[in-house]
């Protein structure tokens, strides 16, 4: 009586140790083939192998493999926005330049760069997402929003010039970022290199 065929039943790797966590270890999987291989490379046998599960988990968890994209980014998604609860928190605190170099390398992980260079190329999941979300770049949008909220509390406290415009400073900020992030490759630039961004960008509006 096994489930998928291949002599294992429910979620079990081949040994047949069950799977605590099947769509966690998918997940972190597809990360690393991406980091590793690039997108081309990533496909649902790419992923199960990776993952070292039968071949009919992931369709078991999820409709399709764009589904299965799909669910990854939004997984990643909350945890941006966790990340920005966690920023708009540390507003008051430490500097401003500061608190935004520190947590850019937590938002623009090698692996969220990987999903956004993913989420550009392949139409059915960025149509997806964007119905899920509303974002029209799924991530850089959240990543945006991370940057503006945090700005908006700090010219709450008058640490941030009244007139700042952060519609145009957030996405600027992230689009730098973005590009001094990409160029590094599978290291985060040095701080110093990230600190130089946020100043440069911020510059004429800190208090």
């Amino acid at each position: 009586m096994f489930a998928d065929g291949e002599g294992r039943t429910g979620d079990q790797v081949p040994t047949g140790v069950a799977i605590r966590d099947p769509r966690g270890q998918l997940f972190d999987a597809a990360e690393r083939v991406l980091l590793r291989d690039g997108v081309s490379a990533l496909t649902s046998r790419s992923v199960t192998a990776e993952a070292g599960v039968a071949k009919g988990v992931l369709h078991r968890h999820f409709a399709d493999f764009d589904a299965f994209l799909a669910e990854l980014t939004l997984d990643r998604i909350a945890q941006v926005a966790n990340l920005a609860a966690a920023l708009r928190d540390a507003a008051g605190t430490g500097t401003v330049a500061g608190n935004l170099a520190a947590a850019l390398p937590e938002v623009l992980t090698p692996a969220v760069l990987a999903l956004i260079r993913l989420v550009i190329v392949r139409d059915e999941l960025r149509a997806r997402l964007r119905a899920a979300t509303g974002s029209r770049i799924p991530l850089v949008t959240e990543s945006t929003a991370l940057v503006a909220g945090y700005l908006a509390a700090e010219r709450g406290l008058g640490r941030i010039a009244a007139g700042a415009d952060i519609g145009t400073l957030a996405p600027t900020l992230i689009g730098a970022a973005h590009l001094l992030f990409a160029d590094a490759g599978s290291a985060p630039p040095d701080a110093a290199a990230i600190t130089r961004v946020v100043t440069t960008v911020l510059a004429g509006v800190t208090a």
